[in-house]
This record gives structure tokens, C-alpha cells and sequence, in this order.
């Protein structure tokens, strides 16, 4: 199934952008007549009947709408430190949008190699990662910004847990109601890290944050604060992994824990 995307759908009509329009005409051969389907990043899937096959602006007609597509029943947000090698960051929110993920926050903490994270590069691999897996939301990706900012944002939240890597953010993305608020960590404190998959059960909280730290983890007073928010340490198993694996593994585990029983 091949997917374009546009922000100018008006009404029963539909263009698309120059990128989108030379890939449907001179790629793909559509002309005037066809039919093809356009999500417009927001969760709804359009079929259209080209009216102009211009590599320059596809107009199109409207004949369908579908909304909630290839959608998922929760809404995730991965509040991940960004790695030194900017590659691997971008793997893993290619992957994580494959799987579900709703927000990518890059977040700066103590321990942070990167200080700087620049997104536009990383905002076209999620849209084209959308198209790919079917989905017709693209995840919103924040800019970056302190760790301790973050935390402290959520402190007002209703308290859920914590996980390697799990905060919660307050936007107008999320409902205000229970979050489970999760940080990845090696170090607890007082407080025993259970798995994720542990707190999911036990939460009926539909909206998740995951933090996820830096190569050199989290620093004890990032731990400290977090737990003070409400937050609770998680782990993911016994073996040590990157920081891109550790945030994969965490999105997996939540989209299995939910979708787990549903086949494509």
C-alpha cells in the first residue's frame, strides 16, 4: 500500500507538496484517475482520485476518510537522553515509530555527552517511518531540553511510575489525568526497580512516559527528583544495554503489552 502525506487537505480536496507530488508522478506513474491514500499526520487516512498529476502539486478528490488509522490504545511518550553517535538515536525513533510511539522528547542530563540535538532530519525519518508501518499519525518530536525541567513539569501529575528512561511531560498532548510515570535507572535509592511490564499491569493508566538516560545513565540527584515527582524506577532486565536498545526495548514492551494479541 503506498502513502503520501499532506497538511493541505481542504475540504474534498487534497494536494500535495512538491517532494510528495514528484515522488507520486514521476516514481510511482500515478496519473489523472487514480486512486491513492494520503495520511495527513494527525491519525486520519484519506483516499483520493487525482485530479491534476502535476510533479509539481498533485491535486486530488477526496472519496474516503478514515480516521484513528493504524492507530494504537495508548498514548506514549519517550523522553530519551540523546547518544553521542546521533545515528543510533535516530534508529531507535525510526523503530519506536514502527512499533507506537505517540512523543519523542530528547531530554539533557548530567551525565549527557550531547548537549545540542538538532530534529528536523530526525522529523522527516518518523514521517517516512509512518508511511511505511502503516500509520496515519506521525509522532511529534520535541526539542530538546533539561532533564530536571522535565521532571519537575510533571510533579502536579497524578503519580503512576518510573522507568530506565520514563518521565512525564504535561502538554496539551496528554489528558492531565493518571500517567504512569516510569525512569529507567540503575540506581533506586531506597525504592526496588520492578519491570515495566509489571507496572503495566498493575496501572489502568492509558497515557505513558519513559525516561531513558544518557551512555553514562542518570545521575543519583536526576533519580532523587524523579522519585520525589511520583515517578518509580523500572528496569529491563538483567543485561546492560545502550541507550537506543534500552528505548526500544521500553516501547516494545508497552506495545506488546497492549497489542500483543492483535495480528496485522
Amino acid at each position: 500500500m503506498e502513502l503520501f502525506f499532506s497538511r493541505e487537505i481542504d475540504g474534498s480536496i487534497c494536494r500535495l507538496d512538491a517532494d510528495e507530488s514528484a515522488h507520486c508522478v514521476k516514481v510511482l506513474r500515478h496519473r489523472e484517475g487514480d486512486d491513492i491514500h494520503v495520511i495527513d499526520g494527525e491519525g486520519t487516512l484519506y483516499t483520493c482520485r487525482i485530479l491534476s498529476a502535476s510533479p509539481k502539486e498533485v491535486e486530488a478528490q477526496v472519496t474516503g476518510v478514515e480516521r484513528d488509522w493504524g492507530s494504537h490504545p495508548y498514548r506514549l511518550r519517550m523522553a530519551v537522553c540523546p547518544t553521542k553517535n546521533t545515528d543510533r538515536y535516530e534508529w531507535f525513533a525510526e523503530k519506536a515509530t514502527e512499533l507506537g510511539v505517540d512523543v519523542i522528547t530528547p531530554v539533557i542530563g548530567d551525565h549527557s555527552e550531547r548537549k545540542v540535538f538538532k530534529t528536523d532530519r530526525l522529523k522527516r525519518i518518523l514521517l517516512s517511518a509512518s508511511k511505511q508501518s502503516l500509520k496515519g499519525a506521525v509522532p511529534q518530536v520535541d526539542e530538546a531540553l533539561p532533564l530536571r525541567d522535565l521532571i519537575r513539569s510533571y510533579a502536579s501529575v497524578p503519580p503512576s511510575y518510573v522507568a530506565e528512561g520514563g518521565t512525564v511531560l504535561k502538554d496539551s498532548t496528554l489528558s492531565g489525568e493518571q500517567v504512569l510515570k516510569l525512569i529507567c535507572c540503575c540506581y533506586e535509592g531506597e525504592e526496588k526497580r520492578v519491570s515495566i511490564g509489571e507496572l503495566l499491569a498493575e496501572s489502568q493508566a492509558s497515557e505513558i512516559v519513559i525516561l531513558i538516560g544518557p551512555e553514562g545513565d542518570f545521575s543519583r540527584e536526576e533519580v532523587a527528583l524523579a522519585l520525589e515527582c511520583g515517578f518509580r524506577p523500572v528496569h529491563l532486565g538483567p543485561s546492560r544495554l545502550r541507550t537506543e536498545t534500552a528505548a526500544l526495548a521500553a516501547v516494545a514492551a508497552v506495545y506488546f503489552h497492549y497489542c500483543g494479541d492483535k495480528g496485522m
